[in-house]
């Protein structure tokens, strides 16, 4: 049976709306092959945006963004309440207004739907309640009332009376988006009918043509059982909305579906066992890999039935994704999340990749990690020792590659010049990352499995407090090809795993610098613990490995910092947003040192985020020779001055004002304000700050010792440059970044900023009922000497 929908007058009214108010080009129209095509030329259709000719389905989530037709199908979990009476109206109506976004998008949305069943049972019921207890009122009075029981409903009746219901709901709440709707009914025995299937085909192209969302759901009150193995010959039975999605997505030629369930996706084993692994990616053949639970607790199909539904939408050119519809923090995007191409749900795909995916990448640097620090220290040094050979023997080979990133970039002209510094490599630069990896060689042999503290608890009870790695750090790096090899060495030893997510624009570059990590781990059989991360996996998703990672460090812009943190998902982030960092020319500064200190903090690298972005001037250097020489200082090396209020309203003719004085320029820019004096300084770094790096220029001791002792940032320095601030400088070796967090490392973090500690106990039978008052044994808590070594 078939129920085709046409323009009702208000329909049309609500399409006429929406057009007037959408200033798009004409659309395409389409030519059904059923009877007469309708042709609207007095109405400017809506052009689709997303031009794709439907063929084989999409191989990478990414590309989900193309997607050009979609059917989202939403099963009877997600439409119906708990208690399987009703409906879940929330969540309906988010669903409705993400659906709305990708039609105003441009996109073709149709939707299959559940939920009549429910909320005819729901009106059933209630009409049972009143009927019953108007009758038992007249005859039994009112206490029997609460005898009174609802009889079992058939499904059938139950869909008759909802249908209509669940109909004017979606019209409601679509109308609220100037969005129409249409219902559309179908039955199995509908596709077997080659006249009503073209009937049907040419409908759907008809609303989908006029902006027009159609809504497809089974004809519950006259459902005819599925015809028996149908899907063997390549047709798939319809016997339920599963079947029906993917059914409907290969006649319309549809890009997506979007089987939105009550569970996250598909799991290797039934969701909620112990070992249940949510599968991102999903290939045709890999059911032999997963164990399938009981069906769904509403509606006709379980997991089962979406997968074979998948699989066969799957080769008729459709891409899947089985997602949640239900939990309350993602169902509110979930639909718009997978169209960007974000990693939610399970993803169906037809093109398996040649390695890991980055959950296997992030299992494998945790057992990669471990054994690396089950190494002995001079093993794991031998290691970072023959990757600093690697650097200066395969000089060329690098700044070969680099020279094709530095091409590229330079070609596309998507790097500004900051960032094109940061990704060049020269010999220069990689003379210094072999010394600093020596370095940090040297240092790791006492590292792991140090001793920091040893006590005596009790008579042969004795406890110790040890290093030990963190886990498994994932550093995202941008336009910094250098940052791998250095971040590679201090993971190396300190026996952590390392996720490695580098840049496009750094792609040649890591690639070579990654083979030569690898070579140098290779010594020790321990490859495994450094991974790079080439898959198409975005920042957002990586994140969302809460139960894979331990620590996420972001090398790069404040902005990519920011999303990060923002990202991240229960995961700690250890690093700075900004570096917005000072430098206050105090009363009685040295004229000779001003300058020089000045120039090097801002002018030496001004994209580095040790660069000063603020100077603070005492407004007793102002109008003095110093003041002066620092102007014409700046103005030779072309920096640009913005003036802080203050320091205009003691001029005349004055820079432009500055518009924050939260600003981190990265390039040849600052700020100039006048302080009145130390204290105001300090308060000024406290307010506009960014707790990175801050310096003081004077010749005053007390006054410099008074600066160094309370300005609360990570790094302060006395008549030194803040380009200080690194951890090859402060004889780190290198640095996984700078932290200005507050809690574990802070300032420029080496080695020890990616341990942790574990304690170890060791006794004799002992127990601690034997410690209460009437025990035998008395605590000691004694102090014991840490003795110098190792443990395995």
């Amino acid at each position: 049976m078939l129920r085709q929908a046409a323009l009702s007058p208000r329909i049309g009214r609500c399409f006429l709306s929406y057009v007037r108010t959408t200033a798009l080009p004409p659309r395409i129209k389409y030519a059904p092959s059923s009877a007469p095509t309708r042709h609207w030329s007095n109405i400017p259709f809506i052009t689709m945006p997303l031009i794709r000719s439907h063929g084989k389905p999409f191989a990478h989530r990414s590309e989900l963004k193309h997607a050009k037709r979609i059917v989202v199908k939403l099963g009877s979990a997600v439409v119906t309440r708990g208690d399987e009476c009703g409906l879940a109206l929330g969540r309906l109506a988010s669903i409705v207004e993400q659906v709305s976004v990708l039609q105003n998008q441009g996109r073709e949305m149709m939707i299959v739907t559940s939920g009549a069943v429910a909320f005819g049972k729901q009106r059933l019921r209630h009409e049972i309640l009143l009927s019953q207890s108007v009758r038992q009122a007249l005859h039994s009075g009112q206490n029997q009332l609460k005898d009174m029981q609802v009889p079992v409903l058939e499904a059938r009746a139950c869909a008759a009376a909802g249908q209509s219901g669940l109909m004017a709901l979606y019209e409601a709440m679509f109308t609220q988006y100037s969005i129409c709707a249409a219902q559309i009914l179908v039955t199995n025995l509908d596709f077997h009918d080659e006249q009503k299937r073209r009937n049907l085909n040419g409908t759907l192209h008809e609303l989908l043509r006029m902006n027009i969302v159609p809504i497809i759901n089974t004809n519950d009150a006259v459902v005819p059982p599925p015809e028996p193995n149908s899907d063997l010959q390549g047709v798939i039975s319809i016997k339920d909305n599963d079947s029906l999605a993917a059914r409907l997505a290969v006649e319309m030629k549809a890009d997506l579906i979007i089987v939105l369930s009550d569970v996250e996706g598909l799991f290797d084993s039934p969701p909620g066992s112990d070992d249940a692994k949510l599968i991102d990616i999903f290939y045709p053949g890999d059911q032999q890999s997963v164990t399938f639970g009981t069906k769904s607790r509403v509606g006709m199909g379980g997991m089962e039935a979406k997968v074979k539904a998948a699989l066969w939408a799957l080769q008729g050119g459709t891409s899947v994704v089985i997602a949640n519809g239900t939990h309350p923090k993602i169902s509110g995007h979930v639909i718009t999340d997978i169209v960007e191409g974000k990693k939610v749900g399970t993803f169906f795909s037809e093109v398996k990749p040649a390695g890991p995916t980055v959950e296997q990448q992030a299992e494998m640097a945790r057992s990669g990690g471990r054994n690396l620090a089950a190494l002995q220290p001079e093993q794991r040094a031998e290691i970072i020792f023959r990757l600093a050979d690697l650097l200066t023997d395969h000089r060329d080979e690098i700044l070969s590659a680099n020279k094709k990133d530095m091409e590229e970039a330079e070609e596309k002209g998507r790097l500004a010049s900051p960032l094109l510094k940061r990704l060049s490599l020269s010999t220069a630069k990689l003379n210094s990352l072999a010394i600093g990896l020596r370095q940090i060689a040297a240092s790791s042999q006492d590292s792991v499995g140090r001793v920091i503290r040893r006590t005596k608890v009790a008579k042969d009870l004795e406890l110790e407090q040890v290093t030990v790695p963190i886990g498994v750090l994932l550093v995202i790096f941008e336009s910094r090809p250098d940052c791998l090899p250095q971040v590679s060495a201090l993971a190396i030893a300190s026996g952590n795993g390392l996720l490695l997510k580098g840049g496009k624009e750094a792609t040649n570059s890591n690639q070579t610098l990654y083979r030569l990590t690898q070579e140098a781990l290779a010594l020790h059989g321990v490859k495994d613990a450094v991974q790079l991360v080439n898959t198409r996996e975005e920042v957002e998703d990586l994140c969302r490995l809460n139960k894979l990672i331990d620590l996420i460090i972001p090398r790069g812009s404040s902005q990519l910092v920011r999303d990060i943190q923002k990202a991240a998902k229960g995961i700690p982030v250890m690093g700075h947003s900004e570096g917005i960092c000072h430098v206050y020319v105090d009363s009685e500064a040295s004229v000779e040192k001003v300058t020089r200190i000045v120039r090097d903090s801002k002018c030496e690298y001004p994209a580095a985020c040790n660069a000063l972005e603020t100077l603070l001037i005492h407004r007793d250097v102002l109008r003095t020779p110093l003041f002066d020489q620092i102007i014409d200082m700046l103005r030779v090396e072309q920096v640009k001055i913005h003036a802080g209020p203050k320091f205009a309203s003691y001029l005349t003719f004055s820079p432009s004002e500055v518009k924050s004085l939260r600003t981190e320029y990265g390039d040849l820019e600052c700020c100039i304000e006048v302080v009145d004096s130390v204290q105001d300084a300090i308060e000024h770094i406290h307010k506009y700050g960014s707790s990175h790096t801050e310096a003081i220029i004077t010749e005053n001791e007390k006054t410099a010792e008074y600066f160094l002792q309370h300005v609360d940032s990570a790094c302060v320095f006395w008549n030194s440059s803040t380009r200080f601030s690194d951890g090859y400088r402060f004889g780190l070796g290198a640095e996984v970044g700078i932290s200005t967090s507050r809690i574990h490392a802070r300032g420029p973090v080496g080695l020890e900023g990616l341990l942790t500690t574990k304690w170890l106990l060791r006794g004799e039978n002992h127990v601690v009922s034997d410690f209460s008052e009437q025990g035998s044994m008395k605590y000691l808590h004694e102090n014991i000497p840490v003795p110098q070594r190792h443990i395995s």
